[in-house]
């Protein structure tokens, strides 16, 4: 006879027992126990409910069963069913139940074989549960990542794909088949050690989610957008080709370097009238940009041929340790090459002169052995491309580009902006040319009207003239200094209207005009001479404005025995002459605001003169305003420095003082045209100083003591 059992036991037994079924009612969980031996199949209600039975309807068998599965699903979960019973191990699978109102549902169910004491499958039991929310939802999101434009794939905790959906299908070029189940680091080798894994393995060790752009070599040969989220069964990773756009962007980013370039290019060739030098610095723009190093030639005006006046002018490498091997090729190239030289074919065709690949070799061809063959081999060039730069109906000088192995023959899209370099180079090379050529003829022409002074007896002329630093080098400014036919000496100083050669060429017919007039009459006054000039303008049609200064210096016998002369002076709208005394008084004859009428505006204006008597010793100074006048400061500030300046050199020899007083006036390039004259009156009791220099008088005059 057994011992009893206790009842408290038998409760507890009874409360796990009724946890268990409140557990698995309350999840929705239906349970099955089939009888293999005598085929009955036992479900609880809640599987009864599922398959859409009742108690009176299910007929506890097998067919039951089969009559409600989707027929689709029919096979593949008898097979799993048989699988089950034969290896006594567990049966899983997700199906469909066809409901008798026409519904679907989707059951998931899992179950274990238990075998009899034989070892034969005695029963299968198991749980369902009905799962077609969750199908639902899956569903709509895999028709969500199946109607997605881009790309989607998950990989699970050990980098297997478990998802692919059909854009990625395309982007990778590869079936779902082919992935699922498979190792993405397997399937895709470049994307080891890549920026890919190094972001989905940071994304996966942080939690956090990632992005980034990566380009995927052939055959895929594309760009990504990749984007990539961790969770706990893995990584889900969307991605869109963005190869268009990359190129796109690639495009636009070469175009603007090479907009960038042809402005830079432009500036430092346009914002000079040295061009050589500008030029000469060109090799140092495309070096990197469009070659690895370049050479800048340039052709001399004198010696236009080919082969004649040829240099090179400027070079650049990018690799800074080569810079002098280039340097000293570039010393040693030319007295090198042979007449079927790429430069030389390039200066006699005019076109570009193109050499793809091995030009090291090809120019090894052209050299003559020595040095020059030897340093083109260490520098190894792959390809070169040698362009004219182009002026008027002339090759003006060659850009040659070179590119090493590693980067392969120039491009057409740098071929075409180097082409437009050389354009812009060749006509500012060119305008420079004329440029230079027209200046010359202008100071030319501007100098052959600023003519030497005379030097009267005890009379010392000093003139001076400095053309604008900026774009024309001649302009309206003149002085002058002659006799007039009694003996005196007259002093002029004037500004045109304009900084061109036209401004030059008005300035001559006015100096001509007034050393007419004031030659033409003994004693014509300084107002009478202005006043002459003004109205020859008007009447000869000289449509121009001008200011000037006229001063006459002239002395009687009793002035000479006085020491002293007489200094008359009148002003058309110019700045007043300054008088310099020995002991370093110095002195403006009048203020700027009282000047006179500009000459060219009324022919009638009434011009007058003020006399001042000089002592021996004295010097006057005509300037005009390029002198004093300065951007930051107005003209009164310019006459307070010019007063101060000559007080401080007035016991300099005249000679010395103008250049000193320009030297520090003008410090450097002057804003403007400057011209000065300047006279100092020796004393007449003693012969006339060394430093004055030699007595110089045009033609025949009166002897010095009868006016002078």
């Amino acid at each position: 006879m057994s011992d009893p059992v206790d009842p408290a036991v038998i409760d507890d037994r009874e409360a796990d027992r009724l946890r268990g079924e409140l557990a698995i009612a309350a999840a929705g969980i239906g349970t099955f126990d089939w009888d293999l031996v005598t085929g009955r199949l036992d479900w609880d209600a809640r599987l009864v409910e599922i398959f859409g039975y009742d108690a009176d309807t299910f007929d506890s068998t097998i067919d039951g069963f089969n009559d409600r599965l989707h027929p689709d699903d029919l096979d593949r979960v008898t097979l799993a069913l048989r699988t089950a019973i034969d290896t006594g191990g567990e049966f899983a699978a997700t199906y469909r139940v066809c409901l008798p109102a026409g519904e679907t549902r989707w059951v998931s169910a899992r179950g274990r074989t238990l075998r009899a004491s034989d070892g034969t499958p005695a029963r299968l039991l198991g749980a369902a549960y009905d799962v077609t929310d969750q199908r639902d939802a899956e569903l709509r999101v895999t028709r969500v990542l199946e109607a997605m434009p881009a790309g989607f794939y998950s990989l699970d905790r050990d980098w297997r794909f478990t998802h692919v959906n059909a854009a990625a299908e395309k982007l990778l070029f590869r079936n779902r088949e082919e992935l699922l189940g498979r190792v993405i680091w397997d399937e895709f080798p470049a994307a080891r050690d890549s920026v890919v894994e190094e972001g989905y393995r940071r994304a996966v060790a942080t939690g956090e989610q990632v992005s980034f752009p990566a380009y995927y070599p052939p055959p895929l040969d594309g760009w990504y957008e990749i984007r990539a989220w961790p969770s706990p069964d893995g990584l889900s990773v969307y991605f869109l080709d963005i190869t268009a756009r990359h190129r796109e962007e690639q495009r636009a980013r070469q175009t603007a370097a090479r907009l960038a370039l042809l402005a830079e290019v432009t500036e430092q060739l346009t914002g000079t009238m040295q061009a050589h030098r500008a030029v000469a610095m060109l090799a140092q723009l495309v070096a990197p940009s469009l070659a690895d190093w370049a050479i800048v030639t340039l052709v001399d005006d004198v010696h236009p041929g080919v082969g004649r006046g040829v240099r090179d002018a400027g070079w650049w490498h990018s690799d800074e340790k080569v810079r002098e091997i280039v340097e000293r090729y570039c010393q040693v190239r030319l007295p090198a090459l042979q007449e079927n030289a790429f430069v030389y074919r390039a200066l006699s065709s005019g076109e570009p002169v193109i050499v793809e690949h091995d030009a090291t070799t090809a120019i090894r061809e052209v050299l003559q052995p020595g040095e020059a063959q030897d340093l083109i081999s260490e520098l190894a060039p792959e390809s070169i491309a040698v362009l004219p730069l182009h002026g008027r109906g002339r090759t003006v000088g060659l850009l040659s580009l070179f590119n090493g192995p590693g980067r392969g023959a120039i491009s057409p899209a740098d071929l075409q902006t180097a082409t437009e370099v050389a354009g812009r180079a060749g006509m500012a090379l060119d305008n420079a040319r004329l440029y230079s050529q027209q200046r010359a003829l202008a100071e030319q022409l501007q100098r052959s009207f600023l003519t030497a002074p005379p030097e009267p007896d005890h009379a010392e002329i000093v003139v001076r003239y400095l053309p604008a630093a900026a774009a024309a080098a001649v302009g309206g400014d003149w002085y002058d200094a002659f006799l007039q036919p009694d003996g005196a000496t007259m002093l002029v100083i004037g500004d045109v209207a304009g900084h061109d050669t036209a401004a030059a060429a008005t300035m001559g017919q006015l100096r001509s005009l007034l050393r007419g007039i004031a030659t033409s009459h003994d004693e014509s006054g300084p107002a009478a001479v202005l006043a002459k000039l003004d109205a020859s303008m008007a009447l000869l049609q000289v449509d121009t404005l001008a200011t000037a200064a006229v001063a006459r210096f002239e002395q009687d016998m009793d002035q000479r025995e006085r020491g002293v002369t007489r200094m008359r002076w009148s002003s058309a709208g110019h700045l007043p002459p300054v008088t310099v005394h020995p002991d370093g008084t110095v002195a403006a004859l009048g203020t700027f605001g009282r000047a006179e009428m500009l000459l060219g505006v009324d022919p009638d204006t009434r011009r007058t003169e003020t006399v001042v008597t000089l002592d021996r010793g004295v010097t006057v100074l005509l300037y005009t305003d390029g002198l004093i006048e300065r951007r930051d400061s107005d003209i009164d500030d310019g006459m307070e420095r010019l007063l101060a300046v000559l007080a401080d050199l007035a016991d300099l020899p005249l000679q010395e003082l103008c250049d000193r007083v320009i030297e520090r006036m003008v410090e450097g390039h002057p804003d403007d045209d400057v011209a000065l004259v300047a006279v100092r009156l020796h004393p007449q009791d003693r012969p006339r100083p060394a430093e004055a220099g030699p007595r110089i008088l045009p033609g025949p005059v009166p002897p010095e003591p009868g006016t002078w």
